[in-house]
């Protein structure tokens, strides 16, 4: 249980967010904006009815203060994708922080400067988050993409400030409760990526609690190698044959269809890809190397994203940024956007690849869910408390 916005009243106060400006820069500016976006939806609610908003995040991974990670950047666009005036301060605790704090009017909005800048942020000091509450009367965080980290501002602060949890995060929060709680069945997950060891967790956790997983990019070639099957001169993380039998054991056990490719599109090399042709797994040859799934393969996982009720996909099934090498990840996300659009789907969809593909296909909007939270998205999916949450829970906090 959460307190939400809703029972919030904001006017006159000073409103702490603990929001994502952790965004991509180039050259100095902000390369895309989409975590801004989807932080407006907080900021909004809380100055349209009249708080004071005071945005807190941390910029890269300083070690002490560098000033090419500066946040003055990031909140001159945050002004531009609010249409509204946005103050900084020059830092986030002390004198600074507090004389721009003090001139906010209500509905008046200002981010303070990178977290990472003091170690006490990192290392989740109280003292630290001390400092930081002393110019704040509530806190709210709209950051789940940050919910994995043990940090000050994410689990100190709501312990020692009334604790709210922001519009973004109760919806991430309420699309993967829905997904691995009580999700509508039949359920199935697509995961992709290069390594089994990277996702051998979410895999372990996901085949005991969907009825159909599906398996590609290059750490299906795992499992096919561990069935037998001649891969050729494939990328495959070997040293991980055993755990990849071990999770079709577990998927057995717990009655889950594994979903391995039966075709696959190959080619020399990348350079080569004109080169590229589909073959059966069973007829890969000494020099192909494994770069897609094949159209076989392709439409039998469609039939099950048609057959499902609910879809989790990470990861796309190819090196999707090569042509032809594309075509089948764009093909599963057309086949989920129409289930989606017609309503016979709810669909989540994560990670950094999986969500450029979708962007790449046009339509990402149709998506019941997309999460950008990238660490703590993967770590929901592995089943574990997220100590972010954690801090947010009604019985977790003493004030």
């Amino acid at each position: 249980m959460f307190d939400t916005l809703d029972a919030l009243q904001p006017k006159s106060q000073c409103v702490f967010v603990r929001g994502d400006l952790n965004v991509p820069m180039i050259r100095g500016r902000v390369a895309d904006t989409m975590r801004l976006e989807k932080l407006s939806s907080t900021i909004h609610n809380l100055s349209e009815r009249g708080g004071r908003v005071v945005v807190l995040s941390h910029l890269g991974r300083p070690n002490g203060i560098v000033h090419s990670l500066s946040l003055l950047p990031v909140a001159k666009t945050l002004e531009r994708v609010l249409g509204k005036s946005v103050a900084f301060a020059e830092d986030c605790i002390g004198a600074k922080a507090k004389t721009t704090i003090e001139r906010l009017r209500n509905g008046d909005i200002c981010v303070l400067e990178n977290l990472r800048f003091h170690r006490g942020e990192q290392n989740n000091d109280i003292a630290f988050a001390s400092k930081l509450a002393e110019n704040a009367e509530i806190y709210v965080n709209d950051a789940f993409s940050v919910a994995h980290r043990n940090h000050a501002s994410i689990c100190a602060l709501p312990k020692i400030l009334p604790a709210y949890i922001g519009i973004n995060m109760q919806r991430e929060l309420e699309a993967l409760k829905k997904f691995f709680d009580n999700p509508e069945r039949p359920v199935m997950a697509i995961v992709g990526g290069a390594k089994v060891s990277s996702k051998a967790a979410i895999l372990e956790n996901l085949v005991k609690k969907v009825d159909v997983l599906a398996i590609g990019g290059s750490m299906a070639n795992v499992f096919l190698y561990a069935n037998n099957i001649h891969i050729g001169s494939s990328l495959c993380e070997r040293g991980s044959l055993s755990l990849a039998k071990s999770i079709l054991r577990l998927a057995k056990d717990n009655a889950c269809q594994v979903l391995l490719p039966q075709d696959v599109n190959v080619a020399p090399s990348l350079k080569q890809s004109e080169m590229a042709s589909t073959k059966n797994v069973k007829h890969i040859a000494k020099d192909d190397c494994i770069f897609d799934i094949g159209r076989a393969s392709c439409l039998a996982i469609i039939a099950h994203i048609e057959m499902s009720k609910t879809i989790l996909w990470n990861g796309p099934l190819g090196v999707f940024e090569v042509e032809p090498f594309h075509a089948t990840t764009v093909q599963i996300a057309k086949a989920i956007f129409a289930q989606t659009r017609r309503k016979k789907l709810i669909s989540v969809v994560g990670g950094g690849d999986t969500v450029h593909a979708l962007s790449k296909v046009g339509e990402k909007a149709t998506v019941t869910h997309i999460s950008t939270a990238g660490g703590a998205f993967l770590e929901w999916m592995q089943g574990k408390t997220l100590p972010g949450v954690l801090a947010l829970s009604k019985p977790q906090r003493c004030r």
